[in-house]
């Protein structure tokens, strides 16, 4: 074989070589650590397995710890590491507000009764169940719920001073943004109804405005107006502290809203 062939077939052999060990060398990198992860603090707080509704009696197993954030856990939240046995503390309260499934527990919503009735536990403190009657025409078609909030509206027929005039029909707020309690004997809402025809509503009153209620039911018709969830946190004001009534006037069967009382045809 000629020389030159040869040194030529080694030289061609040789940077084929090369070539594979560098290209062997580009395709590999150098193992690289993890980041650490950075660990959430999270702790066990008490909350409720399942819907609870208002008025509703608790068992241990209605409450369950789950896992939360710490760095969202309110003061309020009853957490394991403080109090392991508080399922079995709070057993036999009564809800006095509806949780979710899911909500942490707070004491501020339960209420122990201590053998004493189911409204007299529910009832906030300093107030008063009252009930008086009412009918579909007189409860917003029936769509008055507990824990609703309504207005109390008499409606009275006042005898005209001229004799050869009718009387007068005058309509006012006796009571303002009062919380409904129950409906008959029904504290919360049955099977997701959105509607309840009873015969009686219990509401909840301060001790003033409970007279004012029984005056109120001798002097004339009830009526309640059903109020917006949006108006929930106003304060309840009663007739006294209105600076006018509000007035109806009935004419020829036709209501006109007015300050000032009117002879009806």
């Amino acid at each position: 074989m000629n020389i030159a062939r040869i040194v030529v077939l080694a030289i061609a052999l040789s940077a084929g070589g090369v070539a594979a060990y560098l290209a062997s060398g580009t395709g590999s990198t150098p193992n690289v650590p993890a980041a650490p992860v950075a660990q959430l603090e999270t702790v066990d707080v008490l909350v409720a397995k399942a819907d609870i509704t208002l008025g509703q009696s608790l068992t241990a197993d209605d409450m369950i710890w789950q896992t939360w954030p710490a760095s969202t856990s309110s003061s309020n939240f009853i957490r394991r590491k403080d109090r392991a046995d508080a399922a079995k503390q709070l057993a036999g309260s009564i809800a006095r507000a509806p949780f979710v499934a899911g909500e942490p527990i707070r004491e501020a919503k339960l209420v122990k009764a201590d053998g004493s009735g189911f409204m007299a536990a529910i009832l906030q403190s300093g107030y008063r169940a009252v009930a008086t009657e009412i009918s579909a025409e007189t409860a917003a078609g029936g769509f008055v719920l507990p824990n609703d909030r309504v207005d109390v509206i008499l409606t009275r027929r006042l005898k005209n001073p001229v004799p050869s005039q009718p009387d007068i029909v005058v309509s006012e707020i006796r009571l303002s943004n009062i919380r409904v309690l129950a409906i008959d004997q029904a504290p919360k809402e049955k099977d997701g109804t959105n509607s309840v025809v009873g015969k009686t509503v219990t509401l909840e009153l301060k001790p003033e405005q409970t007279t004012e209620l029984a005056s109120a039911r001798q002097a004339g018709t009830l009526s309640l107006a059903l109020r917006s969830i949006a108006d929930a946190n106003q304060v309840a004001i009663s007739a006294s502290e209105h600076a006018q009534p509000t007035i109806n006037v009935v004419r020829y069967g036709v209501t006109n809203p007015g300050n000032a009382a009117a002879p009806v045809k």
